[in-house]
């Protein structure tokens, strides 16, 4: 008898006047097939099964179905693949390929966890309950974040420099920690963020009710620390902007040989003292109408006491668009290392890097902490760093000298995971068999020998 399909869709005819018809039954399909690159990224960095290892597990062990490292591989892999939610795993568990990722025995017919079950991973408490027996250790996974960092340099480098920043999840809900920013002009949270070129080595989700140095300064020594154990020789730079101006950490820097080159607020005495420059910069700028620039520093502290001593500050008095727009920098690197032009157009502006850093993670829905509690939300927030983190890899690794060496996750995701393939499982093969129209076959097989090596 004919097969009657109710999900039959029916398109404009074609120019030959054929019928077009769709419908959902093609079998065993998958749009994922990059997705073997990203495990062979993994079996190169050994990440998510060390990962898993920052899980605590109290289930039965006779009961268990769906392992921790399998659903953390579940959860990473979809995330680097572009689905965010939990909802969208009902259907991904039956996808075999993201079973075979994910470490499934029987990827043809086993299927993964679905959400409830990744759910109650992603809410566990502290302390394992009745309900909720999985847990995760914070530390763990903050060491993990160095640990990578460390493997990926061959040779300790001679300097370093560690990018710290904030940015806003917004809140729509009544999530724990909730608060109005100003600034931002909503409820959010406000995490704290370093960065060393493309490897995060912290992710700490904050309330927004605190300023953005609070806590800096342990989280800085802890990374230091770490990095320490293994390059003890190492020159290690603290860069950030105005919001990470406090002594408490100008002073902790000065005390551990780590230098610091911070954005500082401006104001009306700081912009007296650099009166004379701002009036050259204007001159400037009326005899030749191009933005002028002039770099002057001087030795200051605070009137109010909130320094504890003199610091060296860099202005620039810049001249633009008709109007004064000074900036000033604090910083203890001395003015033989870096005069204070380069300083600031060199050292300090490569900072908005790390902005790009930052956008990757909402490319890998970190801001998706819609869970109650701040500790399930800290946990997505980790998913989401570790799925930046191993795509990283993939960039570093497998897209050296290639055309998207330099590209972003989500230019990554887009040219080289999503690939249409047809997945077929025999008893001693899976086959992939990939589109044949896939324009990018040599950069892909490219990546994988580059992976490889």
């Amino acid at each position: 008898m004919t097969e009657c399909i109710q999900d039959r869709l029916a398109f404009s005819s074609a120019p030959g006047r054929r019928e077009i018809v769709a419908e959902f039954s093609g079998g065993t399909i998958s749009s994922d097939a990059g997705g073997l690159l990203l495990q062979e990224t993994d079996a190169k960095m050994d990440l998510l099964s060390r990962f898993s290892r920052c899980f605590f597990d109290g289930r039965n062990p006779i009961l268990i179905e769906h392992s921790v490292e399998q659903m953390v591989r579940q959860r990473v892999y979809a995330l680097a693949l572009g689905y965010e939610d939990l909802n969208d795993h009902d259907q991904l568990r039956q996808d075999p390929l993201l079973g075979l990722m994910a470490g499934k025995a029987d990827p043809g017919t086993e299927p993964l966890a679905g959400k409830s079950t990744l759910n109650r991973m992603e809410l566990g408490a502290g302390m394992p309950s009745r309900y909720k027996k999985i847990s995760f250790w914070r530390d763990s996974v903050d060491q993990l974040l160095v640990d990578v960092f460390l493997e990926a340099h061959p040779v300790a480098p001679e300097e370093i420099v560690l990018d710290i920043d904030t940015t806003d999840l917004a809140l729509h809900g009544q999530q724990e920690g909730r608060f109005y920013h100003g600034h931002y002009g909503h409820y959010c949270y406000l995490p704290l963020y370093i960065f060393c070129g493309d490897h995060v080595l912290c992710a700490r989700l904050r309330p927004s009710s605190i300023g953005p140095a609070v806590g800096s300064k342990k989280e800085v020594d802890r990374i230091v620390r770490q990095i320490r154990l293994r390059w003890p020789e190492v020159r290690i730079v603290v860069r950030g902007d105005s919001g990470f101006c406090a002594d408490e950490l100008m002073t902790w820097c000065e005390q551990n040989r780590v230098g610091y080159v911070l954005g500082m607020a401006r104001n009306r005495r700081l912009e007296r003292l650099i009166a004379g420059a701002l009036l050259e910069a204007k001159q400037q700028f009326e005899s030749t109408q191009q933005p002028a620039r002039v770099f002057v520093e001087f030795e200051h502290e605070t009137l109010s006491g909130s320094w504890s001593r003199k610091r060296r500050v860099v202005a620039k008095a810049e001249h633009i668009d008709g109007k004064s727009n000074p900036r000033f920098i604090v910083t203890s690197v001395d003015a033989e290392s870096w005069e204070k032009r380069k300083l600031y157009e060199e050292l300090y502006c490569a900072r908005g890097d790390m902005e790009n850093r930052i956008k990757e993670q909402f490319v890998l829905f970190a801001d998706r902490v819609s869970a109650s509690t701040m500790r399930a939300n800290q946990l997505r927030i980790y998913l989401s760093v570790i799925a930046y983190t191993l795509m990283s890899g993939l960039r570093r690794l497998g897209l050296q000298g290639t055309a998207l060496a330099m590209a972003q996750v989500g230019t990554i995701r887009l040219r080289l995971l999503k690939i249409g393939a047809l997945v077929r499982v025999t008893v001693r093969k899976v086959w992939v068999r990939m589109a044949n129209s896939y324009p990018r076959q040599a950069l892909f097989a490219q990546v994988v020998q580059q992976l490889r090596q």
